[in-house]
């Protein structure tokens, strides 16, 4: 092997790892921007969870499961079952149920009632007003 064969070998491998280190670089530098954009994401979602968390009463209970939505939904059918006349106001009804008042409880509640109405159920005689149709 001459010189000549060796600089051209050596000038082929140092073209080859060039082209390897800048692909390399332009992979770090996407993963950089991926990363950065991440670690933004992860930042707004931490912020947001302890924002939510510092509204949420301390003894407010995770969202309940299809089994417990179907037991209070029993629940509020059962009570205007067993009062057909009476017109509840939310408030009312939650406290009839012995259901927490929070405001997370009571717009739940206010869905339900909503469906129930639309379903034909129930009617609104008044504004927040539900009562058994008859």
């Amino acid at each position: 092997m001459n010189a000549c064969e060796l600089l051209r070998l050596l000038r082929t491998e140092h073209d080859e790892t060039a082209a390897r280190a800048d692909n390399l670089r332009e992979q770090i530098e996407r993963l950089t921007t991926a990363l950065a954009e991440t670690e933004a994401r992860l930042a707004e979602l931490t912020a947001t969870r302890k924002v939510i968390d510092g509204l949420t009463p301390p003894d407010h209970e995770p969202a309940p499961t299809q089994t417990t939505t179907a037991t209070v939904c029993q629940r509020i059918v059962t009570a205007f079952n067993e009062h057909p006349g009476k017109v509840f106001r939310l408030h009312d009804l939650h406290e009839h149920l012995g259901l927490p008042t929070d405001e997370p409880s009571i717009n739940v509640t206010r869905s339900r009632l909503g469906r129930l109405a639309r379903q034909g159920f129930l009617e609104q005689p008044g504004r927040g007003r539900y009562q058994k149709r008859t």
